[in-house]
């Protein structure tokens, strides 16, 4: 019973989107909760209903009692069928082994954007702050900045394009 209440308590939605799962692992995962939802919903509706036949009420009520002894033979010799349930147990395993393919493929795939991501927190730890640069080590980390700053020394330009309209005009002339 409590496995039920913990099961109603799940976020699925933001289990799926936190692992990053791809689309055919949540589609699976989810037509999966469906049947088994649904399983559980008829076993509970079967389990619910009675499971008894009172023969002698009927041997009471109806006139024709051989049709109430033919019914108790019949139920006599009623045999279950009994199903071969191997297929379903290697579908589920294939199943369970395509599951825990993708879940180890996903592990990796958040292990190394962990183990990128922990390198760029470090580099943004360990860099110094921006009023602390040099326009040399600016050049140095984005060559192209150097290479439009000689253009523009070459063409004569001496202001840089938009710098009026977003900070304006600071000349006291």
């Amino acid at each position: 019973m409590a496995s039920k209440a913990v099961a109603a308590t799940v976020d699925f939605a933001r289990i799926y989107s936190s692992l990053g799962l791809g689309k055919e692992t949540v589609a699976a995962l989810q037509a999966f909760r469906k049947r088994h939802a649904d399983a559980q919903r008829i076993h509970s509706q079967l389990a619910s209903q009675p499971t008894t036949v009172d023969l002698e009420h009927y041997r009471s009520v109806l006139r024709n009692k051989a049709v109430v002894d033919e019914a108790e033979k019949i139920l006599r010799d009623f045999k279950p069928v009994t199903y071969d349930v191997n297929a379903h147990i290697k579908a589920i395993e294939t199943f369970e082994a395509k599951a825990v393919a993708h879940a180890k493929e996903t592990t990796e795939k958040i292990d190394a954007e962990l183990k990128d991501l922990q390198a760029t927190l470090a580099n943004i730890e360990e860099a110094r702050p921006f009023e602390d640069l040099t326009s040399e080590e600016v050049g140095k980390a984005h060559p192209r900045i150097v290479e439009a700053v000689e253009t523009m020394l070459k063409k004569g330009k001496w202001t840089v394009p938009g710098y009026k309209e977003k900070f304006g005009d600071l000349s006291l002339m």
